[in-house]
């Protein structure tokens, strides 16, 4: 009977690891031919939070920017880029209701 409980025990706690590792997967903003993970996105809101001047300019200078919002920076269209992307990222995408959000489970 103790070999059932131990067997039984190991299958669950695989079960929660697969789970708990699945939830780690990061959620990603596929939006004009860039691909940021949502946790970048909210890093960009708190930067902008903080700026007093024009956001792009400021944004694209700023060593904090995440790294794979760098690439957006190089576009004629960044600005509206990064508004767009602070949308998507609203609870939509934490909701994973929104198309541009991928990774979601």
């Amino acid at each position: 009977m103790g070999s059932r409980t131990a067997s039984a025990l190991l299958s669950w706690v695989a079960v929660v690891l697969l789970v708990l590792l699945q939830g780690a997967q990061p959620v990603y903003i596929q939006y004009q031919g860039f691909q940021v993970q949502l946790e970048s996105v909210k890093k960009l809101s708190d930067l902008e939070k903080h700026l007093t001047q024009s956001p792009l300019p400021s944004l694209c200078q700023n060593s904090a920017l995440p790294q794979d919002l760098q690439p957006v920076c190089t576009s004629k269209d960044a600005d509206s880029i990064f508004r767009d992307l602070l949308n998507i990222a609203s609870d939509d995408c934490e909701l994973c209701v929104n198309i541009a959000c991928t990774g979601c489970i």
